[in-house]
């Protein structure tokens, strides 16, 4: 049998240790005791561990609730953390808001940085368009009168001599102007300044003087080289048109050779020279302006053609019954084929319009007698011709346009056109009205002889012209 138990040892120091004994007892066959075998182990560590085994079990339920505590706490934060995390969120939101705001400013304000940008570069560019119009000529794109001023007197040194200049003005613009519109007339300038550009060389000065007068400066350039020049243009103007119409310009130039010249004398001898050229050219270039101009109404109107075709023939009968010579028959004949020609100013919808016209395309159709009276005068053999045509619709009793003539005030020539056109309308098919017959047309006529025309000149063309009796049918 052995038997276990523990001892405290006190040792020599005094320091208690536990032990812990093994006895084993000893018997012989019968039973009884012979002997005791007992050995002794230190515990105390085997104690100590046991000791604080205990003190773990006693305090297990202790650490679970600490850590339970621990556990909610933690939870807590968390939940806390999760709401400094919302919280850091919105801040987060806000500081991004922030930060768009900020972009949006920066947005903004580099917006604000181009559309100052564009201001800056709109005003540079206003700048460089007021500069290049104070020196440039708005319509043909060369220089302008006013930089032409300031570079003569650069230009006007001892080291550029010879200094030629140069005068160039088109021929017939008025007359394209009253004929075909101011559209046309500036075409044609620009054109004439395209001729001038190509004929001149690259360091020649070209500059619209005004209207219808260019101005060239040739530095270093004596009279031969200025003539060859102006033959080069003149020659480039025969190869070009605009609307049918010859690019003509009368040029003229001067020279200054010495430095004592003053260089304005130069211009006007220049200009002089340039005036005596254009009285030459002129009228025989506004009489090809003239037929075309004819045929330009013509191809707008074949009614217009063919209308005017028997006005002239009429207007040539009344004066060979009235024992007009034959110049003034030949000058009535003409005026009485150029009578309308005013029309040509006329827009095509309201010349060909199939409808009544409104009194507003009445008082367009009005203005032709003066158009047409512009655009003759200026031709010196057709100024007489101008003054019959600008009158034709003026009437006996006053009640006529432009001017209310009465009477004699009205020439005679103009009388006459003014029973031939009404009589041929009259008695011709019109977009706005069917023919009378001839003896519908005789009585109106008698009807407002003394009226809207010479009572003579009407009963000339009824009993002369048309060999009919005054008195038969007079209403």
């Amino acid at each position: 049998m052995v038997f276990d138990y523990e001892l405290s040892l006190k040792h020599i120091s005094g320091r208690t240790t536990p032990v812990l004994y093994n006895a084993s007892v000893y018997r012989d066959d019968e039973g009884k005791v012979i002997g005791v075998f007992a050995a002794a182990r230190d515990i105390a560590a085997t104690q100590k561990a046991k000791d604080e085994l205990t003190y773990l079990k006693n305090n297990l339920e202790l650490l679970v609730k600490k850590r339970v505590a621990e556990l909610v706490i933690a939870n807590k934060e968390l939940t806390f953390q999760k709401e400094e995390k919302a919280d850091r969120a919105a801040e987060l939101v806000i500081a991004n808001k922030e930060l768009a705001f900020q972009n949006e400013e920066k947005e903004k304000r580099a917006a604000e940085l181009i559309i100052a940008n564009k201001e800056l570069a709109f005003q540079n560019e206003e700048k460089e368009k007021i500069l290049h119009l104070s020196f440039y000529d708005q319509l043909t794109g060369i220089y302008n009168r006013r930089f032409y001023v300031e570079e003569l007197k650069r230009i006007d040194t001892k080291r550029n001599l010879p200094l030629s200049l140069i005068m160039g003005d088109v021929n017939g613009l008025k007359l394209i102007n009253d004929s075909f519109g101011h559209t046309v007339g500036d075409e044609l300038i620009k054109k004439a300044a395209e001729v001038m550009k190509k004929g001149c060389r690259s360091d020649d000065i070209i500059a619209r003087h005004g209207g219808d007068e260019f101005v060239i400066i040739l530095p270093k350039t004596n009279g031969s080289e200025t003539e060859e020049i102006i033959n080069r243009m003149k020659t480039l103007s025969l190869e070009e048109k605009v609307k049918g119409v010859d690019i003509s310009i009368a040029f003229g130039y001067a020279t200054k050779e010495k430095e004592k010249e003053k260089i304005q004398e130069v211009f006007e001898k220049a200009e002089d020279h340039m005036y005596r050229n254009k009285l030459c050219e002129s009228p025989s270039l506004r009489g090809k302006t003239i037929e075309l101009i004819m045929i330009t109404l013509y191809e707008k109107s074949n009614k217009e053609h063919l209308h005017s075709k028997r006005v002239s023939e009429i207007c040539e009968l009344i004066a060979a019954k009235m024992n007009f010579d034959k110049d003034a028959v030949i000058q009535i004949r003409t005026a009485g084929l150029m009578h309308d020609i005013g029309k040509i100013g006329i827009n095509d919808k309201i010349l060909n319009n199939p409808q009544e016209l409104t009194p507003d395309e009445w008082n367009e159709i009005k203005k032709h007698p003066e158009i047409g009276y512009h655009i003759l005068s200026s031709v010196n053999e057709l100024s007489e011709i101008a003054n019959q045509i600008l009158q034709h619709h003026e009437q006996w009793n006053g009640e006529g346009y432009p001017k209310g003539l009465k009477g004699e005030e009205i020439l005679l020539q103009a009388r006459i056109i003014n029973i031939a056109d009404a009589f041929d309308e009259m008695t011709s098919d019109w977009p706005f009205h069917n023919a009378l017959s001839e003896e519908e047309a005789i009585n109106e006529i008698k009807r407002c002889s003394g009226t809207k025309f010479d009572p003579t000149i009407s009963r000339i063309f009824i009993e002369k012209v048309l060999g009919k009796d005054w008195e038969t049918n007079n209403q």
